[in-house]
């Protein structure tokens, strides 16, 4: 029986798709690593693929299909997975060989009990290229410690806290009843795999270890800033299409809707500071119709958003104003350590 089914999403990942493999295959059988060939051609991703296949019979999986982006790689991770829970591991990243023991041995006790469990959160680790202190993203703040919880129980996040694919393990039937299927060839989807699901999410569980080894700092990564203006359209599409999904002001219960509101409100402020950064008449009225496309749709939610203390900070009239949001952006970059 397969407890943890892990998609690796490839796109020419030769260079360093082995190490994240590698990094997995400690959980023995109880592991099924799929690794999705999405439709690579610069190198040799695929015979890689397929020779950790040959070599580990049973534990990993080469699953190639055409070019379909990273979300459709996480499609069919998901769509392939037998295992009991479902972890996503990009190919350039790589996970801690303790805590990967104890996130196994966590996992076997819910499934050998018969307890259910929608959510594992782990921590994760910033592995910056360059920087020689590593940023921790950890919840002991939001999360009770190793013990089973539904929202009810969640405390406090900080603001520049959330939960990120790079923290969760969900239960794979979980997902495929909350019909989670992202966009393809769109950029920045691991939001919605992290927002889309939450409200069939009804038992977590936090275990405070570093798990996951979040690698930052190639100029070409889709989080590297100059990149991220590149690609505003894609970043656009992604906040409209999580708005969509719910009215988030009616969704129950309160903690829960509290913490998908901040999530909206982050995401509307990286639409806006994006804008802002790029300097472009052409980005800032898409700045600007995003925020009234809100206002038209959702008016309380608008209400929320524009008036909190991220929103005022993003609309600052003028060009002054558009310093301060560009200022105070930098100065979260260097704290928090994202980019």
């Amino acid at each position: 029986m397969k407890i943890l089914s892990v998609g690796i999403p490839c796109y020419n990942s030769a260079e360093y798709m082995r190490h994240c493999i590698e990094s997995l295959l400690p959980a023995g059988d109880e592991i099924e690593i799929l690794i999705v060939d999405d439709g690579s051609q610069k190198d040799n991703t695929l015979e890689i693929a397929q020779e950790y296949e040959r070599n580990y019979p049973g534990i990993c999986r080469a699953i190639h299909q055409e070019n379909g982006g990273h979300g459709e790689a996480v499609n069919t991770g998901l769509k392939n997975a037998t295992g009991v829970f479902y972890k996503v591991v990009d190919s350039d990243d790589w996970v801690d060989h303790d805590s990967l023991m104890k996130v196994m041995d966590t996992l076997r006790r819910f499934v050998q009990q018969n307890q259910t469990l929608d959510m594992l959160i782990c921590n994760f680790v910033y592995e910056k290229q360059g920087a020689a202190r590593k940023k921790v993203m950890n919840y002991r703040s939001a999360f009770p410690i190793e013990q089973l919880f539904t929202w009810e129980d969640v405390k406090h996040f900080h603001l520049g806290q959330y939960i990120l694919m790079h923290s969760v393990i969900y239960r794979v039937q979980m997902l495929r009843e909350a019909e989670l299927e992202l966009p393809k060839h769109t950029f920045y989807v691991d939001n919605i795999f992290v927002y889309q699901p939450l409200p069939h999410v009804k038992s977590m569980y936090y275990l405070d270890v570093n798990f996951y080894r979040y690698f930052i700092g190639r100029d070409d990564q889709s989080v590297n800033e100059q990149v991220m203006i590149g690609r505003i359209d894609q970043q656009y599409l992604v906040t409209r299409l999580m708005m969509s999904y719910y009215d988030v002001t009616k969704v129950q219960p309160e903690k829960l809707r509290n913490y998908m509101t901040r999530y909206l409100e982050i995401m509307m402020t990286v639409c806006s500071i994006l804008a802002i950064r790029s300097g472009t008449p052409e980005n800032l009225q898409k700045k600007k119709e995003l925020w009234q496309e809100l206002r038209e749709k959702n008016l309380r939610l608008w209400l929320r958003l524009r008036w909190g203390f991220l929103g005022q900070g993003m609309n600052i009239p003028g060009k002054s104003g558009r310093k301060v949001s560009s200022a105070a952006y930098k100065i979260a970059q260097k704290f928090y350590g994202f980019n």
